[in-house]
Order: structure tokens, then C-alpha cells, then sequence
């Protein structure tokens, strides 16, 4: 094959089309527990993290809520990942054995947030949220009562019924139940057996289970290792737990001009993918945490 611009560019249509293929086959789980928000510049603040207010009868003036009670900060990072082609197979016709490496830059493009997410969720134990405490905590302070959205014990149905009995008792600081019904228990793999017998099998032990399909189990393969960790989730308001900052959305690279270093010094053209973005914890009264132990 003859090396000019014009077959440098069809390559590189034809990369980022299996790019962008390969991208959008993905169907990553960080959405199913992130609200994904957008970013226009290198750190977000989100100041409205805090109490939850809830509707009140009119009476006399309007009472105004103060939704500025965090200084809560997602910083944003950037992600690449590159691989390189040598000049010798696109001379010698072997473009399409490098296909893979472009389809691979799509797949991991897509799959990163859920490493962000997921990875965060674990660190949910010891990394802290907006009030100052970690995400899962016997501490966390709602007007001035403790408030704890942490379980130390095993997954099992009665850890199961006593979390979500928590969450939808939690209120707000003047005591009105904020009304959140766990929706999605995720678990690790080794705790998928468990987690299909509280929430799908429909005996236990010859006994009607009552606590069928009151969530889903949402099984992820990146929590292997945190095997005793269990995480019940209130998915369904506009804001989840979690949230994945964007700041720039994945796009496919190239440097492939003779005059580039890595061309001219190393007879490589080089091909990657880059993003910012970053993962944060939203609030804490819509997670509930268990089985850590420190």
C-alpha cells in the first residue's frame, strides 16, 4: 500500500468507525446506579448536596430551603488509553490484524466509568461524602440526630429487611420521611446466589418469599474481591447515589503525519482515546452499605 494522506485518512475513518461501533455495543451498569452531569471546567461544585427538603402546607410567606449546604468538589481527571501500528504493516497490507487493538480502544472507552463508579462504591466504607463523613457511616448528622446508613453484618434476608426498613424510615431534618424505596441490591459475584434468593426465588427453604422482587440484584463483575460487601441503592429519583462527571466525551485520536516523532523516529503510526470526567458520591441517605469489615 502506498503511504499519503489520502490513505491515512481512510484508515483513520476506518478505525474510528469501528471505534465508535465498538463504543456504542457497550452496555456499561454505571447508569443504572449514576446520575451522569455535565462539566464545563476542570472541577464542579455541588453546593445543593445536603438536606433533603420536602414539600409544606402554604402557610403565610414562602419558606425558602437552603440548598447550599456542601462545598462537595468532583475534580476532573483525564483518561487516555494508545496503541501504535507500524509503518511497515500498513506498507505491507496488514492494517485489518490491528482492528482488534481499535475496537478493544471502544470497548474500554465505554466500560471506564463503571470502573470509576463501581471502585468508588467500594471505597464507599472509608472515602468521605459531602457532610465530611464517609458515604456509608453510623455518623452521619440529620438536624441533630445520628443517622446511619452502614451494616456490618453478611448479606442475608434479615441484614436485607433490616437495610431496607432503614432507608425508607430515613427523614429529613424536620422529620419528614423522605419517602426512598431501595430499588437495586448490588453484590459482588460471589454474593449472587444470596442476593437471587432474597429478591427472585419464590420459596426459601418451603417457605413463600416475601421479600420477592421488592429490588433487583445487580451483579458486577469489577466488585470481585469485595466478596462480603453488599450495597442496597434507591435508583429511582432524579438524582441517584452516585454521579459521573463528564467533562470531555471519549474521542478517538490519531498521530499519523510524516512529521510527527513518533512517525519519523520510529516508523509508527499511533492511534488512542482520550476523556475527562470523574466519579462522586451523591447522597448518602439514597445508599446503604453492608458486610465491610475494617
Amino acid at each position: 500500500m502506498i503511504i499519503n494522506p489520502q490513505t491515512l485518512r481512510g484508515i483513520y475513518v476506518a478505525f474510528n468507525t469501528l471505534f465508535n461501533k465498538a463504543f456504542e455495543a457497550e452496555d456499561p451498569l454505571y447508569k443504572l446506579i449514576a446520575t451522569v452531569t455535565n462539566s464545563t471546567t476542570d472541577a464542579e461544585t455541588y453546593a445543593w448536596l445536603g438536606d433533603i427538603p420536602g414539600m409544606r402546607e402554604w402557610i403565610g410567606d414562602r419558606e425558602i430551603q437552603n440548598l447550599t449546604a456542601s462545598d462537595y468538589t468532583i475534580k476532573n481527571k483525564d483518561f487516555e488509553l494508545t496503541v501504535s501500528v507500524p509503518r511497515n504493516a500498513v506498507e505491507d497490507d496488514k492494517i485489518g490484524l490491528y482492528n482488534p487493538s481499535v475496537q478493544m480502544l471502544g470497548q474500554s472507552a465505554a466500560q471506564h466509568p463503571d470502573k470509576l463508579i463501581f471502585d468508588l462504591l467500594a471505597s464507599g466504607f472509608v472515602a468521605k461524602c459531602y457532610d465530611g463523613k464517609p458515604f456509608f457511616s453510623e455518623e452521619h448528622m440529620v438536624g441533630k440526630k445520628k443517622v446511619s446508613n452502614l451494616g456490618k453484618e453478611e448479606l442475608s434476608m434479615e441484614t436485607y429487611i433490616a437495610a431496607r426498613a432503614a432507608m425508607m424510615s430515613f427523614t429529613n431534618a424536620k422529620g419528614e420521611p423522605l419517602g426512598l424505596v431501595p430499588d437495586t441490591l448490588v453484590v459482588p459475584p460471589a454474593l449472587e446466589a444470596k442476593a437471587r434468593d432474597i429478591l427472585v426465588a419464590d420459596f426459601i427453604n418451603g417457605t413463600k418469599n416475601t421479600m420477592q422482587g421488592t429490588a433487583k440484584p445487580l451483579v458486577v463483575p469489577r466488585l470481585a474481591g469485595h466478596d462480603k460487601e453488599w450495597y442496597l441503592l434507591c435508583t429511582s429519583r432524579p438524582i441517584k447515589p452516585l454521579i459521573m462527571q463528564q467533562r470531555k466525551a471519549p474521542k478517538f485520536v490519531s498521530l499519523t503525519a510524516e512529521t510527527d516523532e513518533n512517525v519519523f523516529m520510529k516508523k509508527t503510526f499511533i492511534y488512542g482515546v482520550d476523556y475527562r470526567g470523574n466519579a462522586g458520591f451523591g447522597f448518602w441517605q439514597m445508599a446503604y452499605g453492608g458486610g465491610h469489615t475494617a
